[in-house]
């Protein structure tokens, strides 16, 4: 299976409880500052992480 159809079949998947909720949280209050930068580390993260790997092939 290729990347991109997978990927975009995750992303409804995780998303769905996130928009099924009336207004509950998890995150600590403050989070909107910390939240979205660890969101963009772990995503670029894991884009160099699989460009790591695709690299060694």
């Amino acid at each position: 299976m290729k990347q991109l159809p997978a990927l975009a079949l995750a992303i409804p998947i995780t998303a769905g409880p996130a928009l099924a909720h009336g207004g509950a949280h998890l995150h600590p209050h403050g989070a909107e500052t910390w939240l979205p930068a660890l969101l963009v580390a772990l995503t670029l993260g894991g884009a160099a992480v699989l460009t790591y790997v695709r690299a060694r092939k």
